[in-house]
């Protein structure tokens, strides 16, 4: 296919493709899937090798949140059945992150559920910053605590953050749909406020609310320009309770076309399988690890993930290995940061949607927050 030949040339020389053929990408049949898989695979391979990065979620404050994005079980308003709980102490957020280590993550992310941090939030986290850097040598620690106000991001780098994650989560045009207590500039300004305090940006989206092919160019493209590091492609994890409960909207199919689109448009850039691979991509998760080069290990935010032995043997059955906490993530010219700039439209076909399967989503009861050991 003359299209996926030209892409893989684009990918690696890292030149940006156009709307239209990004748009083609998700417009491919099931027929071309393999295909598409093995053309980004090569751009895949080429920056990263057949490495697979571990991170590990670190839920440091569950529920409660006073904001009303409606893909969330934390948000206001929000009925799931979720563990609610506030602050982890940091001894406790450090046991906590042990258990992913333990396990092969080189990454801690430290979430927690709000608008953004005060000034003793953020003195909170820096201690468990310090706690777990202080018994984990080499380990990568970012944080995910909401909208930053000035000064903040310096704070949190200056007690040993490495990054910081703010996802835009859908397109500028759409934002307004999915959420109404803050915007989507606020987003862009926080993952700007990142960058300028030399935090490593790590800013991604979520596929599978309602949006159409557009919308999700529109928001890889825009990632792109706001240059993040690494780029997390969450899946819908349509919660019951949620606004967005009953959007079930994507197939294996569907995500690994939208991986592959993005790893197109941002070829040199850790590209993460985050949220609801276990639940879109079901058996098919192997192949995604063709396209993206980090994932989650263990359990998520409020929801279970797969066990985290079953993650290594994937990694290793996929011919895939896990990535040393010695080995720098992204490529050298990267370091200490960057990604690319942007470009145009076209319709594109989407997908029947799939029958429901709320039997696949299965509310977290173990680690943070409970006495539960975690699954890593």
């Amino acid at each position: 296919m003359d299209l996926l030949n030209k892409l893989v040339d684009q990918g690696l020389r890292r030149e940006l493709p156009t709307r239209e053929e990004a748009l083609a990408v998700l417009a491919t049949s099931d027929d071309d899937l393999l295909d598409v898989v093995a053309a980004a695979g090569k751009v895949r391979r080429h920056w990263f090798g057949r490495r697979v990065k571990l991170n590990y979620l670190v839920n440091l404050k569950s529920g409660l949140c006073p904001e009303d994005c409606s893909y969330c079980s934390q948000r206001l308003g929000s009925k799931a059945d979720i563990l609610k709980y506030t602050w982890l102490k940091p001894d406790e957020a450090s046991r906590a992150a042990a258990a992913g280590l333990a396990g092969g993550a080189k990454r801690v992310c430290l979430v927690a559920s709000g608008r953004g941090p005060t000034d003793r939030d953020v003195d909170r986290v820096s201690e468990t910053i310090k706690a777990i850097k202080d018994q984990n040598e080499g380990v990568e620690v970012c944080a995910c605590l909401g909208l930053l106000s000035d000064g903040q991001a310096e704070r949190l780098r200056a007690a040993g953050a490495d990054a910081y994650n703010h996802n835009l989560n859908t397109s500028e045009g759409t934002y307004a749909d999915i959420t109404t207590t803050h915007t989507y500039a606020d987003r862009v300004d926080t993952v700007h406020k990142a960058h300028a305090a030399g935090l490593s940006a790590c800013s991604g989206l979520i596929a599978g609310m309602g949006e159409s092919d557009a919308d999700l160019v529109d928001v890889v493209f825009s990632l792109r320009e706001l240059d993040p590091d690494s780029v997390p492609v969450n899946f819908l994890i349509p919660f019951e309770g949620t606004p967005l409960a009953k959007e079930w909207n994507l197939t294996p199919q569907r995500c690994l076309r939208i991986l592959a689109m993005v790893r197109f448009v941002c070829p040199d850039v850790e590209v993460r399988i985050a949220g609801g691979r276990e639940v879109h991509l079901r058996s098919m998760q192997p192949l995604a690890l063709h396209l993206a080069n980090s994932i989650f290990l263990g359990d998520y935010l409020t929801s279970e993930g797969q066990a985290g032995k079953a993650d290594l043997d994937m990694i290793a059955d996929a011919g895939f290995e896990v990535e040393d906490t010695d080995r720098v993530t992204l490529p050298e010219h990267r370091a200490p940061g960057g990604c690319a700039s942007a470009c145009g439209s076209a319709p594109a076909a989407q997908d029947a949607a799939p029958e429901a399967r709320t039997d696949l989503v299965a509310v977290r009861r173990r680690g943070a927050g409970t006495d539960v050991a975690p699954n890593a």
